[in-house]
């Protein structure tokens, strides 16, 4: 693992050496933080100088008393603790793109279709503890038209789905293959792409009949579906079938906001990739796509403004793959949500509480308390008087395990030479 000098740990993104094929969970050392200022997330209430005690991956206990003998212990000298940052649309698929998201404080991260079922594999490696990393909600293959065409490496016995998934029954077939694979959500395609030069993001891809079917499948497993929807005709269509959240919104009336704020559907615009798109460099770097951007930005700016105004549920996501390329992190979109005129509470709560209601987690993750997830981040200063600080965690935990520790940058003493 990487160290800083003195041996102290830098990044935590680990793999055992020889995990046994059988589930085996790797034990998790107990922790002591202190001299903590907790964010209450729920209130926006900062507790001072508080002691937290981390055992078993979750948080025992959180109060005045020191730390317990024998027990490791990180002294965060005033830094605040947050709960994990969530983000709700990523199509990260390797282990370096993991990393990346671990070090900008993301715990917990819902795919948005990717390849080879890489989303449901890192899943189930966290679980097991062979890798510190985000908590992987997985989504499989993005069910659209076409297909990737290597989702039928993966299932031949779907082959017929290759010419086109274009009827209620193909689709039905298609969410039938990512629940095959124990997928915790499924992705669909309402409307185009705004990120390909050759599609329309505004034109719709499936009715609210085709979608409904897609709702109904996933929901005989209990699963939710996310809908990929910059056009209104096709976000509608999906509000209508019954999707918990949509994704992007860029071109959303305020007719579909209010029926999103009335059925409870969350609404996650992906706001910083638009940025992205709009602007030389990172991950969209083409001229169609920057003019398309800088015409698109203005447009969400307005919409998540209306979300906001109209109470509809609005939680932060990435829709990065956290390549090296990515200039998009969750704290950027936090901090844009601050922009756009959310309180610093309400950002910070559309990344953590919010966003774990979304993902039917709220029980486990998004609140710093005793019994959930020890999923932590430590920032420098006060995010609700200063939300920038969350684009720069020093101490990121998740399920217990250290995966960054910045606390520290001084030097050691040289030796002296004779």
């Amino acid at each position: 693992m990487p160290r800083l000098a003195g041996g102290r740990l830098m990044l935590g993104f680990v793999l055992a050496a020889a995990l046994p094929a059988a589930a085996q969970s790797v034990p998790v050392d107990p922790l002591a933080i202190t001299h903590a200022n907790v964010v209450d997330v729920r209130t926006g209430r900062v507790t001072a100088d508080v002691t937290l005690v981390l055992r078993g991956g979750r948080i025992e206990s959180i109060g005045a008393a020191p730390a317990p003998s024998g027990v490791r212990t990180l002294d965060l000298k005033g830094k605040y603790v947050l709960p994990g940052l969530i983000d709700a649309h990523t199509h990260a698929d390797n282990f370096a793109a993991f990393q990346r998201a671990l070090e900008s404080g993301v715990t917990t991260m819902r795919s948005a279709g990717v390849s080879n079922y890489a989303d449901v594999g890192f899943h189930e490696l966290v679980q097991r503890g062979a890798a510190i990393g985000p908590d992987i909600v997985p989504a499989g293959y993005h069910v659209r038209p076409r297909m990737a065409p290597e989702a039928f490496l993966n299932n031949p016995e779907y082959s017929d789905l290759m010419s086109g998934v274009t009827t209620i029954e193909k689709l039905r077939r298609a969410v039938d293959m990512n629940l095959a694979h124990s997928v915790k959500w499924i992705k669909i395609l309402a409307t185009e792409r705004a990120g390909t030069a050759d599609t329309d993001p505004r034109k719709q891809v499936y009715t609210e009949d085709e979608i409904r079917a897609i709702v109904q499948e996933a929901a005989t497993k209990g699963i939710p579906v996310e809908a990929h929807a910059h056009g209104d005709e096709g976000a509608m269509a999906a509000v209508k079938a019954g999707v918990r959240s949509i994704e992007h919104g860029t071109y959303l009336s305020d007719a579909t906001l209010r029926l999103m704020k009335e059925k409870g559907t969350y609404f996650d615009p992906t706001y910083t990739t638009v940025i992205d798109l709009a602007e030389p460099g990172g991950e969209y770097d083409m001229p169609a796509l920057i003019i398309r951007g800088q015409h698109m930005l203005p447009r969400l700016q307005q919409t998540v403004r209306h979300a906001h105004q109209f109470g509809v549920k609005i939680v932060t996501g990435g829709d990065t793959g956290y390549g090296p390329n990515s200039l998009t992190r969750i704290g950027q979109e936090m901090t844009h949500f601050v922009e756009l005129g959310l309180t610093p509470l309400e950002a910070i709560q559309a990344a953590t509480i919010t966003n774990a209601e979304m993902l039917r987690m709220e029980k486990s993750i998004g609140v710093v308390e005793p019994g959930y997830d020890a999923d932590l981040i430590a920032v420098e200063a006060n995010p609700l008087e200063n939300i920038v600080t969350v684009q720069d965690p020093l101490l990121v935990i998740s399920n217990g395990r250290i995966g960054v520790d910045r606390l520290n940058f001084g030097r050691a003493a040289a030796l002296s030479m004779p």
